[in-house]
This record gives structure tokens, C-alpha cells and sequence, in this order.
């Protein structure tokens, strides 16, 4: 359902919002922590002009505030008020722009290193765990942050069965943690690669005394063999138009009898593009893989051993992470903006909210080149 806005009256703009709220727990100017407080009433015209873009500037530029901001999020998506939102012609045009150009080329990939992941060490050393882990913890027996990244590592590491001696392909290393992790607790020589020369200089320096070697390196450039491949976080800025080629860098570098990993934010449907604001300010040309896209992909090289989703346990990650943000705050707001504060308190709430309404989830899938004789009793 949309709804046609663009010669509306301008008396009607806030009914127009107050109809499309109607069937839902959100208000405006209500008295509960999810409701939406409107501060400047340009708000609904701006939102029911400018659609995801819209909301998520106006909340940035102070227009409106609500408390509890995920729960918010949580019942638009719940009561997928996200799809009778207006359509801009702007989102068409994305939408056409994705699905006839590259949005992640070779050229393009090195966006999100340099909008995102370079934002500053000191934001993320602040918000993150001790291994800076910018991906779902697994909270199955952790009751803090730290503890839930420490127990998705082993996971990782326990899944791809990791030996003394091995060699392991990290693509997409972040900050150099699991590359860490992995040759610290299980003897393992890591090869990580990175677009994110913050991340690719930071990493160095923390596995300095290890057989670890991190690259700043398109993935698409590798053309070695390990015995285990793990890739954490990193598909969802790989786009459908380059996954058959991601999974041919994955089968071109596994040795046979070798296994490989991915860990994923995943889409309920197949999509060719993500929300026009977390584009816009978070992850340039990001896509989020549905089932049926990486399934086609792997078939004809791979073959799938486990598929794990723990979809909710982003929710908490997430949560942890904005309490950290919040903390740290007063430390480091000399080098950021009031504007920039709000854009990532927005980011952290709305993620947390789609994820606690189950419209994304994140997939541990494990595959082997071959097929494992007798299977593979995976950890959970």
C-alpha cells in the first residue's frame, strides 16, 4: 500500500501520518516511551515526502524524539507500517540503479571502508568488546557483551573443527580479533583481508606476535589456498551482482576436505538493495542475502553442511552496543557532531528493532568443498 502525497494540502500532512498510525501501538505526542514526540510539525510533510530518507533526517536534525526508539522501530516493522510508507521517486531510482549497475565494483567497494569502518578507532574501541567484534555475539550462555563475542568466536572457530598447524582465510577481518583468537587459542596461521586501512593498521599492531598477516586487499584479488575460510560480517557488503563471484574466490582458495564459514545478516525476501538512509549514512551500497540467493550461489561449488540463525541474539548485541555508545559519549564527542550522534543512536535502535521483529536475521552458514563422510556434528 502507498499513499499518494504529492499534491496534498498542507493541513493534511499530519493526518495523513495519523491514519497510516492508526492500527498500531505508535502516537504522536503519546504518552508512552515508543511513542514519537514531534518537536517541529514539518516533520509529517517531510516524512510523507521524503519517505525512510525523511524520518531518519528529521530525527538527526532534532525534529521529533521518542524514548525508546527500537521498541519504535520494533512495532513499524511489526506492524509493517514500513510498507505503506510513501514511495519516492528517488528510492525508484535507487531501486533501478541497483538492479542494472554494480553498486559494489571493485571501485565502489572501498566506500564502506572509508564512510564507515574509518569513522575512528576511538569510537569503535569505545562500543565494541576487548576483540572489537562489529557482529552478532552468541548470547546462548552469556550474560554481557563481552562474554557473548568470546563465546561467538569459539563457536566460529569450534564449527570450522580449527587445528594446530592449519592455515585460516579471514575475509573481512575487521579489526584483526578473530584473526586473533583463532591463531592465540587454536595454533592456527590466519590471512586476513580488509578495505579499511584503520582497520587493516589496527589489526596489525594487536597480532603483531602471531602467525597472523592482514591485508589491505580487495577479496576478489586472492588466489591461494587455506584449509578453513571464515567470513564474518563482510557478504552483506557484497551485492547480488558479485556474490558468484565471492563464492568462486571461496571454492578457488578452500583446499580439498576444507570448510568454510560464513556468518551473515540475512533478508526474509530477496532484495536488490537495503533501506535508502542505512545506505545513505551507515553502509554504502550494502545488500542483506536471502536464502534462496545464497543457496543458488553455493550449490554448484559448495556444499552445505549446517545452517544456524540466532537472528534475535543481534537485538541484544545491539542494545549492549548502544548502552556502550551512550557511556563512552562524553569522552569522545570533541571529534563528532550533536547531528552524528543522533545518526548512529538512530542506526543502533532501528537495527535492533528489525531485528526484534524477526524482519532480518543473522545466519552462521557452514559449508565443505566435498561433502564431510559421515557428516559433521556441528556446536551449537
Amino acid at each position: 500500500m502507498t499513499t499518494n502525497v504529492l499534491n496534498l494540502p498542507t493541513d493534511k500532512w499530519e493526518s495523513v501520518i495519523l491514519e497510516l498510525l492508526s492500527d498500531s501501538p505508535i502516537q504522536i505526542n503519546g504518552p508512552k516511551k515508543h511513542d514519537i514526540q514531534v518537536i517541529n510539525p514539518d516533520f509529517y510533510q517531510r516524512v510523507l515526502v521524503d519517505g525512510s530518507i525523511g524520518l531518519g533526517e528529521s530525527y538527526m536534525d532534532g525534529w521529533w524524539q521518542c524514548a525508546d526508539l527500537d521498541q519504535m522501530f520494533y512495532y513499524l516493522l511489526k506492524y509493517e507500517l514500513d510498507e505503506k510508507r510513501p514511495v519516492r521517486l528517488s528510492d525508484t531510482f535507487f531501486v533501478l540503479k541497483s538492479r542494472l549497475f554494480n553498486m559494489q565494483s571493485k571501485k565502489r567497494a572501498w566506500m564502506v571502508g572509508e564512510e564507515h569502518y574509518d569513522l575512528g578507532n576511538d569510537l569503535f574501541q569505545g562500543m565494541l568488546d576487548p576483540y572489537m567484534q562489529y557482529s552478532c555475539g552468541y548470547w546462548k550462555d552469556a550474560d554481557n557483551l563481552d562474554s557473548a563475542q568470546e563465546d561467538k568466536l569459539r563457536l566460529i572457530c569450534e564449527k570450522l573443527q580449527l587445528k594446530p598447524g592449519e592455515t585460516l582465510l579471514d575475509i573481512g577481518c575487521g579489526w584483526g580479533g578473530l584473526s586473533e583468537f583463532a591463531a592465540k587459542n587454536y595454533g592456527v596461521s590466519v590471512t586476513g583481508v580488509t578495505i579499511s586501512k584503520e582497520q587493516q593498521q589496527y589489526g596489525m599492531e594487536r597480532c603483531k606476535d602471531l602467525h597472523v598477516d592482514l591485508r589491505l586487499c580487495d577479496y576478489r584479488d586472492l588466489d591461494e589456498q587455506f584449509d578453513k575460510i571464515v567470513s564474518v560480517g563482510m557478504f552483506e557488503h557484497v551485492g547480488p551482482k558479485n556474490y558468484k563471484a565471492y563464492f568462486d574466490v571461496v571454492s578457488r582458495c578452500l583446499k580439498p576436505n576444507g570448510l568454510f564459514l560464513l556468518h551473515t545478516i540475512g533478508g526474509n525476501e530477496t532484495m536488490v538493495n537495503v533501506d535508502p538512509w542505512i545506505n545513505k549514512y551507515i553502509f554504502p551500497n550494502g545488500v542483506l542475502p536471502s536464502i534462496e540467493q545464497i543457496s543458488q550461489v553455493s550449490q554448484s561449488s559448495l556444499v552445505m553442511e549446517d545452517w544456524h540463525n540466532f537472528g534475535p541474539d543481534y537485538d541484544k548485541t545491539l542494545m549492549a552496543w548502544k548502552a556502550r555508545f551512550q557511556q563512552i559519549w562524553p569522552e569522545i564527542k570533541h571529534n563528532y557532531s550533536p547531528r552524528f550522534y543522533r545518526m548512529f543512536d538512530y542506526y543502533l535502535c532501528s537495527c535492533a528493532g528489525a531485528f526484534r521483529a524477526r524482519n532480518i536475521q543473522l545466519w552462521q552458514v557452514l559449508f565443505s568443498k566435498d561433502g564431510v563422510e559421515g557428516g559433521i556434528r556441528v556446536p551449537r
